[in-house]
């Protein structure tokens, strides 16, 4: 089985709930005309908070996952003008929450997209290093995380993507474990400290300027 994620980026002008209604059309084709072991997505659907310790992009922007065990990239949403990107990823959860909720629910709580590539200059054997056996253990250990699905780029499916190399999803139980620093990040007075060591961390590996985070919802469509 592979795993492939799709980006689909907003019209100029499109409304959240156009955005919405998009995005659930082209996952229920998916659905229809593929029919994957697996299928879900994560997409903006409201403006972030504008005061954040988390850089939150402000564009509208889902991305959509499926495990099918053709490999094949799905050529007719290659050609949306939207799609800015496809994937081959491996996938892998250092947490995950239970899926016993049925299929076709938002998923409680909030999700953090992260999209991004690794740091100027820095080899992929130590890009991967710092990220799963630094990074990964220090984002378990300071923030309340009850999924943490992580997925590191194999192939760009098409040459005009965008060249990222990692896709991660984050999801709390609740928006206030994401949204609130001293619910995210820890208590006063460790926050700080905290903060100052994930920022150190996150440069040492991946590329800060390009990164782009996301306050999402996840929408599980079939599981696998």
């Amino acid at each position: 089985m592979d795993k492939q994620i799709y980006i689909i980026r907003g019209h100029t002008g499109e409304s959240y709930d156009t955005f919405a209604d998009r995005i659930a059309s082209l996952s229920i084709h998916v659905l229809e005309n593929v029919d994957p072991h697996a299928l879900w997505y994560t997409l903006t659907r409201e403006s972030p908070p504008r005061i954040s310790v988390i850089p939150f992009g402000r564009k509208k922007i889902a991305a959509i996952s499926l495990i099918k065990s053709d490999p094949s990239p799905l050529s007719w949403l290659l050609a949306d003008a939207s799609c800015s990107g496809a994937y081959l990823v491996e996938e892998a959860l250092p947490v995950s929450y239970s899926q016993t909720r049925p299929e076709g629910e938002i998923t409680p709580g909030a999700c953090l997209l992260t999209l991004f590539s690794r740091r100027k200059g820095l080899d992929r054997k130590t890009f991967l290093d710092r990220w799963h056996n630094s990074h990964t253990p220090m984002s378990l250990r300071f923030h309340p995380l009850w999924n943490y699905n992580r997925n590191v780029v194999l192939q760009i499916l098409t040459t005009s993507s965008e060249r990222f190399e990692g896709i991660v999803e984050e999801q709390t139980r609740t928006r206030s474990e994401l949204l609130n620093p001293f619910q995210f990040f820890g208590p006063p007075y460790l926050i700080l400290q905290r903060m100052l060591m994930v920022y150190k961390d996150t440069r040492s590996f991946l590329d800060y300027g390009t990164m782009e985070t996301y306050l999402v919802e996840e929408h599980v469509i079939k599981m696998g």
